[in-house]
């Protein structure tokens, strides 16, 4: 499975100490350069498995510049380039764009929820727990009793 990364995801996950599932579930994660600089700007070295790949079609980036900060406009660039199966992200604008533009998007709290159904974490209910009090990570409640009820947690 090709995943492709924005910023807040892996920000998150590194903030608790948990950014490995993000290994365990999809292998390699791509990310565009605005991305890896945003992360490098906080995390000197970033795991082996997150691999940095620039955007080709910077003219297409160029009008999703018009809408969205840079990380968000490359992420989606590079999800089409490399026709990954899933693009994470969880901003609203950019989650928008990337539907209109044909990308398929998946959140943090869907990742904690692989994750959970493939048994690599014990709560999803725990883990959000965490992303919100560690990471400061927000997620709607209704979003939430999507995930814990599709968890087996509610």
């Amino acid at each position: 499975m090709i995943v492709v990364s924005d910023t807040s995801a892996i920000t998150a996950l590194l903030q608790i100490g948990q950014v490995e599932l993000l290994s365990a579930l999809y292998g390699d994660v791509f990310i565009p350069e605005a991305v890896r600089d945003e992360l490098t700007a906080t995390y000197k070295k970033l795991p082996a498995f997150i691999r940095v790949v620039p955007i080709a079609d910077s003219a297409y980036c160029a009008r999703l510049l018009k809408e969205l900060h840079a990380s968000e406009a490359e992420a989606i660039v590079l999800a089409k380039e490399i026709k990954a199966d899933n693009l994470l992200m969880d901003e609203l604008d950019g989650r928008r764009v990337a539907t209109r533009e044909g990308v398929h998007v998946i959140g943090l709290l869907g990742v904690i929820l692989e994750a959970k159904l493939r048994g690599l974490i014990p709560s999803a209910v725990k883990i959000s727990e965490r992303l919100e009090r560690e990471a400061h990570f927000h997620v709607a409640d209704s979003i939430k009793e999507i995930i814990f009820r599709e968890a087996g947690e509610l």
